[in-house]
């Protein structure tokens, strides 16, 4: 009898159900949900409904990264760091392996977080990958719809010394790149032998091709987004003794020219450290960190946060910003907006 009522629950929570619209049955998939939606101040109501679920996509990874939406193929690639894999997920198709190897081309055989992590699209529409073992920023050199594990280098040192393990990416409008660059892609993060920078630096790599060091100050430099304007930089620290997220002020050059605490997460509750982050296009950030994704204003005010349950890496909206898509530890999630 509980046999029974499982795979019932089960059936129920991820199956098909029939939608009768105007006349006509179409399948519409059901997915199983978790968690919940803290609300802290009244506004995150204008962002997230109160109906909304977050719903569980895909499950069975190792640790989940990276979240990017492919419009013109309605789909979304996330990394699987361990298994060196990037994954496709499609409303049509599931899940799917799209790219193998993704961060690691070497072939010594090696341990740890091999593979890419953040994910990105240049204005070009290639695919930009933030590569772990391979310690470098790249270019697939194949179109992205036909993936193969060719990879043209774009920046992998500075001045003469190789990055630790470059993590979360982020363009502007002119082609920029700003980067992070946290230790966690060596087999032994901090006391790795290979390590060569003593220090976990924020770069910018300009259009041009020059590499700028941006800080050396942050311990665990992780998730790195940008304002609507452009003028401030926001980079997580994915640090325990020092979870927050910093907000850098930029000048039209690029360059830093102030530095501010935007939020604080220490004593938090819940799984997780500030990681990935988004931010959507009236400013406010969408951060991955404890207990799963916080919602703060362009003021630093925690207005939510979206409760996965899961230590959360990062999230990703699709085109039009309606949908967050969450890769949450070993499976990927949404929830509608």
């Amino acid at each position: 009898m509980v046999i029974v009522i499982l795979l019932f629950v089960l059936v129920f929570a991820c199956g098909i159900k029939k939608e009768k619209n105007k006349g006509m049955s179409i399948d519409v998939q059901t997915y199983a949900t978790v968690g919940s939606v803290e609300r802290i101040d009244p506004s995150i109501d204008e962002l997230i409904p109160k109906n909304a679920v977050i719903e569980v996509l895909d499950s069975g990874h190792v640790w989940t990264e990276g979240p990017v939406w492919i419009d013109e193929g309605n789909y979304l690639l996330f990394s699987d760091i361990p298994p060196n894999s990037i994954f496709k997920w499609s409303e049509e198709d599931g899940a799917s392996l799209y790219l193998k190897p993704s961060g690691y081309t070497g072939t010594k055989k090696r341990g740890g977080e091999p593979g890419s992590n953040g994910l990105l699209r240049d204005r070009q529409g290639n695919l930009i990958l933030c590569q772990h073992g391979d310690r470098k920023i790249a270019r697939m050199s194949a179109p992205i719809d036909d993936p193969k594990p060719e990879f043209e280098t774009i920046v992998d040192n500075y001045q003469g010394s190789r990055f630790n393990s470059p993590n979360d990416a982020v363009f502007d409008r002119q082609g920029n790149l700003y980067f992070t660059d946290p230790p966690y892609g060596l087999e032994q993060r901090m006391d790795d032998p290979l390590k060569e920078l003593d220090f976990q630096g924020v770069y910018r790599y300009s259009k041009e091709g020059t590499l700028s060091l941006l800080t050396d100050k942050m311990t665990r430099p992780n998730g790195i987004g940008l304002s609507p304007d452009e003028s401030t930089l926001y980079v997580a620290n994915s640090d325990p003794d020092m979870p927050i997220w910093n907000a850098y002020t930029l000048n039209d050059e690029g360059e830093v020219t102030g530095e501010r605490l935007f939020h604080d997460a220490t004593g938090y509750t819940g799984k997780g450290l500030p990681d990935g982050l988004k931010v959507d296009e009236k400013g406010n950030v969408w951060a991955t960190g404890p207990g799963g994704v916080l919602v703060i204003s362009a003021d630093g005010q925690l207005l939510g946060r979206i409760l996965t349950g899961q230590a959360t890496s990062n999230c990703g909206f699709d085109t039009d910003q309606n949908t967050l898509y969450m890769t949450c530890d070993d499976y990927l999630a949404r929830i509608k907006l």
